[in-house]
């Protein structure tokens, strides 16, 4: 099939894509490609090929490509009812129906789903409504959020604050004041090698408790983290880790925000993250899950505890001044709906913990003996894999050498597989649709250790 050259022409004149170097892009020095169809777990550009997305678009597209019944779901719902807002009351059948499906998989003390368009929107709501929290509350000081260094919570002024990537806060002026970090849980790359998971956990703890001391417990009003580090790297938390956390976030009257953007509705082969790790949160934040990405959704999942609170709020000051032309739009509710019966109906949270394993399993073994791997990690349909000039010592690659985006490309090349070279290190993810079958678990491994082997040897 031929290249249609006009539209490349058009795309490099015309569009503005997120994450991309634009000025290599717009001279046409890096790759254009125009998705046009997509089944299960491949994709197809318009030049005909085929390729297994083996990250799930970005972490969402949960229940596989070409689903048809949340197709016609969305195509019902535009022809019954396309928009009607959400404000002072309204609603439609689809956001009220999902709305108790959410609730129904939540944790048992969440009381309220919100919703928006994206992970990014959500959690600025998030903030927003914990300040309110606490200025009803006659706490107006209580404000800080901590957030962890490689944490993802978005691209705004406030969840790039929170994000603690430096390529999120480089040239744009963040973070903000009121957002501090502190350290992230991952295990591998601690500074003290003798350190076992329980003396790493102590130690994050110690740093949690150390900046709570300097900045004063007073001041500070939530921590947010996800269950399991996702764009920073794709690092599930050391043992205990989440137990110790919240002790000390009780022992100072801190709310806690699980950030279940990427572990909601299933990738870790439980319903919610915060079932798997025990966490208890005050907000949980949903997206990409929600819907598979067939339409654009999020949500705020608010607690008992909070909801209270801004139920007070309203009776002393009035309706609450925050909303979004969008929130709980029908066509994403819809979608929704539609989403969340096709992951009970197919049994797709059971085959995410089943085959997530086998993946996890069958790349750790298969790279178990390579000397630049320095380790292969992950949790049910969540998998990374970690290189390293020196395994024995833990040295690591110049970032310069763009190790882990030169295996993303071969694999890509060689193999027709889509993984994701992970920022701020030579990592590579993976996080497939739940419909990933065995076999097409066998072609990711034996296609990564082939491109692993190109590029390293």
């Amino acid at each position: 099939m031929l290249k249609n050259d006009q539209l490349d022409q058009w795309d490099r004149e015309n569009f503005f894509h997120p994450s991309t170097h634009l000025a290599q892009h717009a001279r046409g020095e890096s790759p254009s490609r125009v998705i046009k169809t997509a089944s299960g777990v491949f994709i197809e550009d318009r030049d005909g090929n085929r390729l297994l997305d083996a990250f799930a678009g970005l972490y969402c597209v949960n229940v596989g490509y070409g689903r048809q019944e949340i197709a016609d779901a969305i195509g019902e719902q535009a022809k019954e009812l396309a928009y009607y807002h959400s404000y002072v009351g309204h609603g439609t059948e689809a956001s009220i129906t999902l709305s108790k499906m959410i609730l129904d998989r939540a944790p048992a003390n969440m009381s309220k789903v919100y919703f928006g368009l994206g992970g990014s929107d959500a959690n600025e709501t998030n903030v927003k409504l914990i300040w309110y929290y606490n200025n009803i509350l006659g706490r107006p000081e209580k404000k800080k959020i901590i957030s962890r260094w490689r944490g993802y919570h978005g691209s705004g002024l406030v969840t790039g604050s929170l994000t603690g990537l430096e390529l999120f806060h480089k040239k744009f002026d963040l973070p903000v004041d009121q957002v501090i970090h502190t350290e992230a849980p991952y295990y591998y790359r601690r500074d003290d090698l003798d350190q076992t998971e329980e003396q790493f956990v102590a130690h994050c703890v110690a740093e949690l408790e150390a900046l709570i001391e300097r900045e004063g417990a007073d001041t500070i009003a939530a921590f947010i983290g996800e269950p399991v580090l996702g764009t920073g790297g794709i690092v599930p938390p050391p043992a205990g880790y989440w137990d110790a956390i919240q002790t000390v976030l009780k022992k100072h009257d801190i709310l806690l925000v699980a950030d279940e953007v990427v572990t909601g509705f299933g990738r870790l082969g439980t319903m919610f993250g915060s079932a798997h790790y025990g966490i208890e949160p005050d907000i949980i934040t949903i997206a990409k899950g929600l819907t598979s990405a067939y339409a654009p959704l999020s949500g705020s999942i608010i607690s008992d505890k909070v909801w209270k609170v801004l139920e007070q709020g309203t009776d002393e000051n009035g309706p609450i001044g925050h909303g979004w032309t969008y929130s709980a739009h029908p066509i994403g509710a819809a979608a929704g709906v539609a989403n969340l019966k096709l992951i009970d109906d197919l049994n797709l949270v059971s085959n995410a913990a089943d085959v997530g394993a086998y993946l996890n399993r069958t790349l750790a073994e298969a790279l178990a003996d390579h000397p630049h791997v320095g380790d292969v990690r992950g949790e049910g349909m969540l998998c990374a894999v970690e290189f390293v000039k020196d395994r024995d010592s833990r040295t690591f690659f110049d970032a310069a050498d763009k190790i882990g985006p030169q295996v993303s490309a071969k694999l890509l090349d060689q193999s027709r597989i889509i993984a994701r070279a992970m920022p701020q290190g030579d990592i590579l993810g993976f996080a497939p649709p739940f419909c990933l079958s065995r076999e097409e678990a066998d072609q990711v491994v034996a296609g990564t250790v082939q491109a692993v082997e190109t590029v390293l040897g």
